[in-house]
Formats: C-alpha cells, sequence, structure tokens
C-alpha cells in the first residue's frame, strides 16, 4: 500500500468541476478547514473546480470566514444541500438571493441519506419533514425560486404518507479526523464527535468518489488500535496533515481534554449564569425535566436549560443528548456547541437521530422565533435571513414532550429582574407570536392531531397548544395580561385559569428544583384533569415499598374522585416505578378493587420495555392489561375505546 499522505493542494487538485461533495462538522466542531482552505485558494488561483455540488448535514462555520464560508466564490459552488445555514451566510445570501440553488433539509435526514447512499439504495423514506417547509405540499425545501428540481416527493406506504429524499452520487468526501497512520487509517481520538464521517466514506467510496481527510498528526503504518480506528484506510483515497490554526477543536476552543470523552472535568467547576431574561426562560424549562428521562437541547435559548440543571443538582437524574452524537454529561454553548463534558457516550450522528426519530427522546427544548396562532413555529426563514432547519424538524415532530424557548418580543427588549418581579424597561419592536409564521419548520396542526403536548415558555408568560388551541396557562410576577401579553400578539391565545409563574424563578437563589422533582407529594401526583376529563396518577421514579405507601396512593385517588360521584378515564404513569415483590399480589388486587370501583378506562405507561413486561405479569392475573411506552399513547388509547 502507498503512503497517502498528500499536500493539501494534491489533495484539493482531486476535486473536479461538477463535483458532488460533502464535508464534515457541526457549528465549529469537526470541520476540515485545512481541506476547505485548500479548496477555496486553488479556485481564486485557476478559476477550478466549478460547479460544485455542495452537500452537508450540520451547520459548519462561525458566522463570518471559516467553515463553509470558505466556498462562497462566485462559480465554484452552483448547488447546496445542508441541514443548517446560519453559520454560512455568505453562502445562504447567494442561494436567498437565487444565485445558487439551495435546498434545506432536516439534518438527520441527510445523515441518513449518506448511509442509505452507501447502501446503493435509491433515497431515504422518512416521515420526518411531513407538513413542514419541507414537504413538497409546501416549499419542498427550497430555499428561492432558482431551484427547481423536485429532490423530496411525497409517497404512500401501506397507506401512510411519507417523504422519499431523492439518493445522488457522492463524488468527494472532505472529512476530519485526529490521526492517521501511512495507509490511511483514521482515529479520532481528540475530536469532540464522531459525526458522520464512516457513513459519508462508504457513500464516497461506493458512488466511485475519493475520500481526503484531514488530521493533525500521522503515525506509522500499523500501529493504530484497530479497534480506535473510525475511517478504515480502505475507505481513505488521500491524508492531509493539517497546522493547529486550521484544525481547532472547535471554533472557541483550540483543545478541551475533556470534550474527547475520554476525561471527566471535575465537578463544582460551572458558575451560576447571572438572573437576566435567558435565565429565567431555562429555569421555567427546567420545571418540565423528566427525572429519569432522555433530553435534546436545541442551540441557542435552550442551551441555559443545562446550566440550570447543573445548579438545580439534576445532571445525575437525567440524559442530556445533542444531536450530533453527545449522550449525557453538560452539553457547551456558543461555537463549542455540540460538545460536551462528562458525556457517557459519543455515538456517530447517524445512530443519534435513528433514536431520535423512533420517538427515544422523553422531552426536547428548542428555540422559536415565530409562532401562529395554530401552534406554528419557524426556526428556519427570516425574509432574507436563512438560519435553516438543522436537526429541529426530527427532534420537534419525534419528542414525547416538547418545549418551545425563547423571549416574547425581539429588536430592543429590555427586561429585568426587580425585587422578585419582571419588569419590562422597553418592550421589543417585533412581535414572535402573530397571526402567521413565515415557514412552518414545525407544524402546530400535525402536533395537536397526534397528541403531543408542546409549551412555548417565555420570560413573561407560558402557553400551551390544546385541543382548543393555544392557551395562556402562566403569567410572570409583575405582568399585565392585557398590556404586556395580549397588546403584542397578532392572535388572541384561550385564556382560562391562568396560574402565576413559580416565584421561585425570579429569586437570585436556587430553585430547590431537585427536591421539587425527586420529592414529588401525593397531591401533585394524582389529579384530576378537568379539561381533559382523566384522572392522572403520577408514580413515576417512586419506590413502593409497604402497604402503607399502597394506602396512601389509594386514599389520594378517592379523596380526589370522591366529590365526581362517577367513574371516570384514568392513565397512570410507570414510568421506573418499583414495586417491592412482597407486594405484587396485594397491588394487583388494590388495582383490581379501584378499577371496579372508581374507574371507567384506564391505561399505563412507562418509557422501559422491561419495566412494561414486569408489570404485565403483575396486573394481568385476571385481566388482559395493556402497557403504553408514552403517555401520548395511553391518551389516545383511551380515546380510541382501547
Amino acid at each position: 500500500m502507498l503512503n497517502k499522505v498528500v499536500s493539501p493542494g494534491d489533495a484539493a487538485a482531486l476535486i473536479h468541476s461538477g463535483d458532488t461533495v460533502t464535508t464534515s462538522g457541526f457549528v465549529g466542531a469537526g470541520v476540515p478547514d485545512a481541506l476547505l482552505k485548500a479548496l477555496a485558494d486553488r479556485y481564486e488561483d485557476e478559476s477550478h473546480p466549478r460547479d460544485l455540488t455542495l452537500l452537508f448535514a450540520a451547520g459548519q462555520g462561525d458566522g463570518k470566514e471559516r467553515g463553509l464560508n470558505r466556498l462562497a466564490a462566485p462559480g465554484l459552488v452552483s448547488r447546496v444541500i445542508g441541514g443548517h445555514w446560519g453559520l454560512i451566510p455568505k453562502l445562504a445570501a447567494r442561494a436567498v438571493n437565487g444565485e445558487i440553488e439551495g435546498y434545506n433539509f432536516p439534518q438527520g435526514v441527510i445523515s441518513h441519506l449518506y448511509r442509505d447512499i452507501a447502501a446503493g439504495k435509491p433515497g431515504t423514506i422518512s416521515h420526518v419533514g411531513l407538513e413542514t417547509f419541507v414537504d413538497p405540499r409546501q416549499d419542498g425545501g427550497r430555499v428561492s425560486g432558482k431551484t427547481s428540481p423536485d429532490l423530496v416527493e411525497l409517497i404512500s406506504i401501506g397507506g401512510v404518507e411519507r417523504l422519499f429524499y431523492h439518493a445522488m452520487p457522492i463524488h468527494v468526501a472532505l472529512l476530519r479526523g485526529s490521526t492517521a497512520d501511512e495507509h490511511g487509517n483514521i482515529t479520532m481520538e481528540r475530536e469532540a464527535l464522531i459525526l458522520d464521517n464512516l457513513a459519508q466514506a462508504m457513500a464516497a467510496r461506493n458512488s466511485g468518489g475519493v475520500v481526503i481527510v484531514q488530521v493533525d498528526q500521522i503515525a506509522a503504518k500499523g500501529s493504530l488500535p484497530a479497534r480506535d480506528v473510525v475511517i478504515p484506510g480502505m475507505l481513505v483515497d488521500a491524508v492531509v496533515l493539517a497546522p493547529p490554526e486550521l484544525h481547532p477543536q472547535t471554533y472557541a476552543t483550540q483543545y478541551n481534554r475533556y470534550y474527547t470523552g475520554r476525561y471527566k472535568e471535575p465537578e463544582g467547576k460551572t458558575v451560576p449564569a447571572p438572573l437576566d431574561l435567558r435565565k429565567v426562560i431555562a429555569r421555567r424549562a427546567a420545571f418540565e425535566l423528566p427525572v429519569g428521562g432522555v433530553v435534546n437541547l436545541g442551540i441557542g435559548m435552550p442551551e441555559g436549560v443545562s446550566g440550570v440543571a447543573a445548579e438545580e443538582g439534576l445532571l445525575h437524574h437525567l440524559t442530556l443528548t445533542a444531536e450530533p452524537g453527545v449522550i449525557g454529561g453538560q452539553p457547551a454553548s456558543g461555537l463549542d456547541f455540540g460538545a460536551a463534558v462528562n458525556t457517557e457516550a459519543i455515538i456517530a450522528q447517524g445512530s443519534q437521530f435513528d433514536f431520535y426519530d423512533g420517538g427515544g427522546l422523553d422531552m426536547a427544548c428548542l428555540g422559536m422565533a415565530e409562532v401562529d396562532a395554530t401552534g406554528n413555529v419557524n426556526v428556519s426563514r427570516f425574509g432574507p435571513r436563512l438560519a435553516g432547519a438543522g436537526g429541529f424538524i426530527n427532534i420537534s415532530q419525534n419528542a414525547r414532550h416538547l418545549v418551545f424557548t425563547g423571549s416574547f418580543t425581539a429588536s430592543g427588549l429590555d427586561v429585568r429582574v426587580v425585587d422578585g418581579a419582571l419588569h419590562i424597561a422597553s418592550d421589543g419592536r417585533a412581535r414572535k407570536f402573530d397571526t402567521a409564521v413565515e415557514q412552518i419548520t414545525f407544524s402546530g396542526k400535525r402536533a395537536q392531531r397526534l397528541g403531543q403536548p408542546v409549551l412555548y415558555v417565555t420570560e413573561r408568560c407560558v402557553m400551551r397548544l390544546g385541543r382548543e388551541g393555544i392557551s395562556l396557562i402562566e403569567v410572570a410576577p409583575g405582568i399585565d395580561i392585557e398590556r404586556d401579553i395580549l397588546a403584542h400578539m397578532g392572535f388572541t391565545p384561550h385564556i382560562g385559569d391562568v396560574a402565576q409563574m413559580d416565584p421561585r424563578i425570579f429569586l437570585d437563589a436556587p430553585m430547590g428544583l431537585r427536591d421539587d422533582l425527586l420529592t414529588l407529594g401525593m397531591a401533585q401526583r394524582i389529579q384530576f384533569d378537568v379539561d381533559r376529563d382523566i384522572l392522572f396518577i403520577n408514580l413515576a421514579k417512586m419506590n413502593i415499598r409497604t402497604a402503607a405507601d399502597m394506602d396512601e396512593i389509594k386514599s389520594r385517588v378517592e379523596t380526589v374522585l370522591a366529590p365526581l360521584g362517577r367513574k371516570v378515564d384514568v392513565v397512570v404513569n410507570y414510568d421506573q416505578t418499583q414495586i417491592d415483590d412482597n407486594l405484587t399480589h396485594a397491588w394487583s388486587d388494590m388495582v383490581d378493587e379501584l378499577e371496579e370501583r372508581l374507574y371507567k378506562q384506564v391505561t399505563r405507561y412507562s418509557t422501559s420495555a422491561f419495566l412494561r413486561r414486569k408489570l404485565g405479569q403483575t396486573l394481568e392475573r385476571r385481566r388482559r392489561v395493556t402497557i403504553f411506552d408514552s403517555e401520548r399513547a395511553a391518551e389516545a388509547a383511551l380515546r380510541d375505546g382501547l
């Protein structure tokens, strides 16, 4: 085998006019800047290659000169198919102006498209993107009228709507690793993320293309441990040794050993954020965190939720994730976004989206820029500014519980927390809650139809999407509904019983949220929802060890239902509930008696497949019991009459 190490210029010479080029990276992590610079330099010197098609899943740039911004020279790129555009404003402006063809597809779809191209499939079939701007019935993912070919089509499989994203040959993959041996085997021990490198390399190789990888050190042939190799040398055509300035770990950090997942950062190093607008919103969103659950936090405003979770001692009681493949720990922010410290695992981006698309997220907290009366959310397009969807569509369509966060207005908003209340010094000039959104990145009607729980959290109020539409459910202390909320909306939400946002949110001291979430009282666990006419019994995280524990639950159920004088439908949350083995028969007897006397229909759910099986054995002695995997599925079963 030949030595595959070449100069950046020789690597760039392998790219021909008209090629489809894919690149690795997420924000500022894993971006092959040395290769991108070499390509840009060659084009500047030779005016070749020309008319490239650029395919990427995640945004790669700093909003200025680095990353894919290097490829914005007129004539170099003629088509871009990307997941997130916000950090590559030069290419985005050219796409919006119709100077190049531009498509914005969901980040996870493009990740999966790499694998399908590698496998020789005609494309990717997915439900992700339905009823959003990606749907051909809307824009088909097109950025402007200049973009004409259809790259996604609506199909039906077994009578169910799906989107079919067309595959295409990949001629060049520009990737990045840490160490390469002379045969081209690539490891990634100093990288913050694994991303889609292997799938992209396979896609290019099986398309008859070339794979070029940037690294920061070269090792002797055969010296790399086989288990550390992420991209096998058989897939790699050329390796380029990058200088440090073109190979930072992220665009904010040259190198942080804790981002590699190989070292743990000492606890207690996090400095609490000041009590400002962003923290107020993050604090309210943190009240929705599911103890023991799996959570995704989006870029921007939601990033603050991880800091609040750390301050409140909750990080050990949930699993935070980020779409490029980070599992556990505390996600980083800004141009470090995508990296994390104290992770439990770092997996491939495509695998992370498998988990997300299949409904694995218990909760997602995402940003919002525009919201309309039907609950639609836009985060992707604002006039001439193209942000792109990134992983937003994958995550928002499939999370079991969804929390959108953002300021109530924008442009000039000045909000302060004074003496435990919110004071608006000057309101924003731009409405965020208006009659219609410019682009549908999240479909409120689809969520409403499927029964997906959705909250909209701002600094001054909280709204909920339900069967009746958007309802105002909470208001911050110091806020007047007419003056500070309704006067700045393009529609009027449903207004019923409006509660005050928790006063602790507005005090510059720990909220004690850990105790709240871990030690719920029985009055909070067992409540009757008048609007839905359902009794909700939340046994999540409970350890039922004694007969007294059972009696307390039974007594609370009887107390809540006594004033109604009739049987009601019931939904029971058994997520991570532990029932002592010695109590299983007694528990089943108690449930039998309550069902006979007080319940009309009852459904149960738990996200744990093990617990669903075990619980089924406990409760199925005298009847057939179905235990669902989510509250949404349990409620749907009630509506369908079981």
